[in-house]
């Protein structure tokens, strides 16, 4: 089964069905209609990114999605059908977003820390763990609880699963360009700090 719950998250496995959701998240429209016995239609010329798609694959995932309450209908007067997502349909997509994303490596580092740190609520168990693991994803590392350390520039990634996670009133990113741990980290991070005339450039 590639749509199914695991506790009380719904999980999405399979790449063809995530790319769906996306498809509807960025907003390309499929419109619909319900005919006299009451099923779904798909109305007109699909656009382009509808098209490498099966009609009747497409109307079997659309159901499943909805009856997964990741997406909702919205009828006109004129009966025409379009997909909305909703909140939990928002999340779960933009998590794929996450799944994919990297910290790029630069040619030189600038020999700078870049340090993320929370302070979570308990009643927020489930979003603090899956932010940390998230951070493990980025290849950070965490030198005291809840303080996490890397070298390259991150900030928009952070920026993004910070109000993904909906944690902004409970973490913090910032830079540093030298702090006690540094040696134990250059070896971790298997980097040589750059001298000053370089990072000054």
């Amino acid at each position: 089964m590639e749509v199914r719950r695991n506790r009380n998250k719904v999980v999405v496995s399979s790449p063809t069905k995530r790319k769906i959701l996306l498809i509807i998240f960025s907003g390309v429209a499929l419109s619909l209609i319900r005919s006299p016995r009451g099923y779904f239609k798909i109305l007109g010329h699909l656009k382009s990114e509808w098209k490498s798609f099966d009609r009747h694959y497409l109307l079997t995932v659309i159901r499943e999605f909805k009856n997964h309450r990741l997406l909702d209908y919205r009828e006109s007067k004129d009966g025409m059908i379009s997909l909305v997502l909703t909140e939990r349909g928002r999340e779960l997509t933009l998590s794929f977003q996450l799944d994919e994303m990297q910290i790029p490596r630069p040619a030189s580092w600038d020999g700078r820390w870049r340090i993320v740190f929370f302070d979570i609520p308990e009643k927020f168990r489930e979003r603090r763990d899956i932010f940390r693991n998230f951070l493990k994803q980025l290849g950070f590392i965490e030198i005291q609880k809840s303080v996490w350390v890397h070298p390259y520039p991150c900030k928009d990634q952070i920026d993004f699963a910070i109000e993904v996670f909906e944690v902004r009133v409970y973490a913090r990113y910032g830079e540093l360009s030298t702090f006690t741990l540094e040696e134990e980290l250059l070896l971790r991070f298997h980097l040589k700090k750059p001298r000053e005339s370089t990072r000054k450039r």
